[in-house]
């Protein structure tokens, strides 16, 4: 059985160094298992190494202290420019941006990705809704407190990144498996 390349195991060290002091949202679950959870699902679907780097990477410039060109040093222009491509710019200057203007900026910019990118972005949300559907079945809709947005203005965001994503990948499977899991949170929605 093949190993993962070495560059894969560096971005795992990576991801797991910047994310150690993070936990997922509302819980004690570490951070880290979110981008290797959207690795998997892009392993899963046989990406190239280049996308599953992006992928275990895919927060670390937006959440931590690392930067896109320490990126672009370690593993390449092309991890770099996918990272960029998936991050959202939360400030400006020093004012953190609003939640909403955040995301209208990150659907503008996907409306232009390519494959790669799009598929980085659809793992990404897949997993997130796949994590908010298991905290719904044990904890209920006190979930919803945890995040910047409200229950329904998350539903917006997923609804119009599904669109968004859909006419850049089109029928690919990882797009099928976002419409069920978005189907499934909208079947909780009151």
């Amino acid at each position: 059985m093949p190993t993962f390349s070495p560059l894969i195991d560096r971005a795992l060290v990576v991801s797991a160094t910047a994310h150690r002091n993070q936990v997922r949202k509302g819980s004690q679950v570490p951070y880290v298992i979110h981008p290797v959870h959207v690795a998997l699902l892009l392993i899963r679907h046989q990406f190239p190494d280049e996308v599953i780097i992006a992928a275990l990477l895919h927060d670390v410039v937006e959440d931590t202290s690392i930067t896109l060109a320490e990126l672009q040093a370690e593993f390449g222009e092309e991890v770099a420019r996918l990272v960029a491509a998936v991050s959202e710019q939360k400030t400006e200057g020093t004012e953190p941006l609003p939640w909403k203007v955040r995301k209208e900026a990150q659907l503008r910019k996907l409306g232009h990705a390519d494959r790669h990118i799009a598929a980085i972005k659809t793992a990404d949300a897949l997993h997130n809704l796949q994590a908010t559907l298991s905290d719904l079945k044990r904890r209920g809709p006190q979930v919803w407190t945890h995040f910047r947005a409200s229950q329904s203005e998350q539903l917006w965001y997923y609804r119009s990144l599904h669109e968004v994503l859909s006419q850049r990948l089109g029928d690919h499977p990882l797009l099928t498996e976002l419409s069920d899991a978005l189907a499934a949170l909208q079947e909780q929605a009151p």
